[in-house]
């Protein structure tokens, strides 16, 4: 089997990615018993000006407190503590 080369004629280096942080949850690290709905202000660092939702490979949270945080903010938007979306 054939290794490809680059224009040198040197064989190509696997890229290593080392130097990325590994992502943690915040919720476990921090070993809260549950998301509060009413605190907008964390709420706010996991949706972006638009008012989507970011995903778990984005933000870094696991996938309980992934579900537990979409939840809560959905109760904030219904309650009009968060918004929607901007305009």
């Amino acid at each position: 089997m054939k290794r490809s080369k680059n224009a040198k004629g040197k064989p190509k280096k696997k890229k290593s990615f080392s130097g990325r942080r590994s992502k943690f949850c915040k919720f476990c690290v921090e070993k809260l018993p549950f998301i509060d709905y009413k605190d907008t202000k964390t709420l706010s660092a996991f949706t972006p000006e638009r008012g989507k939702v970011l995903p778990r490979r984005t933000s870094g949270v696991c996938a309980v407190h992934q579900r537990a945080l979409v939840e809560a903010i959905k109760r904030a938007r219904n309650i009009a503590l968060l918004p929607f979306a901007t305009d």
